[in-house]
């Protein structure tokens, strides 16, 4: 148990039976008044997102969470096989633990998986990963005088706004949280 003094953003917590991770906090001490602590809380499983007032000093279960590195190897009907680093044992996780990351998943990729009770509740992969431009609209003369961007296929689906001189071939940067274009390799 810990005070809802101490939360800290992406801590999570056992309420309500479920697991809730905290995006943003508040503490508020009115002039009058005893003090509260202001939540917005994400419901890890369904990703619903609430706001929440604690009491000061109230106490709230702190969810223990394990984190594994493991190795993404390949993708069996719907499932992706995934290998611990430290084991070699092989896991199957299904689409809807890995979430909007699917987009980014390369064969050998390292990421983390994270376990509640042994069961999988996230999957977080690298803030950055290099992927490969497979189809994207050719450059035509003049349209890069105001900059801009165009959309580009990557080899793994996702679809990523790029600047005009990136051609299909290029070897991208692109950043997992935003799906923003960061450089070329």
């Amino acid at each position: 148990m810990i005070s809802v003094n101490d939360l800290k953003t992406g801590l999570t917590l056992e309420l309500d039976n479920g697991l809730w991770a905290v995006i943003e906090f508040l503490h508020v001490k009115p002039g009058k008044g005893a003090a509260f602590v202001k939540t917005k809380l994400k419901k890890v499983e369904t990703g619903q997102v609430v706001e929440r007032t604690f009491r000061a000093g109230e106490k709230v279960a702190r969810a223990m969470l394990d984190r594994r590195d493991m190795q993404y190897l390949y993708k069996e009907g719907a499932d992706f096989v995934m290998m611990d680093m430290e084991s070699y044992e092989q896991i199957t996780v299904t689409e809807a633990q890995v979430g909007d990351g699917i987009k980014y998943l390369k064969e050998n990729m390292n990421l983390s998986i994270l376990l509640h009770d042994g069961k999988i509740i996230g999957v977080d992969l690298p803030m950055q990963v290099e992927l490969e431009i497979v189809d994207t609209p050719p450059a035509e003369k003049g349209n890069t005088a105001q900059g801009g961007s165009k959309r580009a296929t990557t080899e793994t689906g996702a679809i990523v706004n790029v600047p005009f001189f990136v051609q299909n071939g290029d070897k991208i940067r692109v950043d997992t949280r935003t799906n923003e274009y960061l450089d070329r390799c």
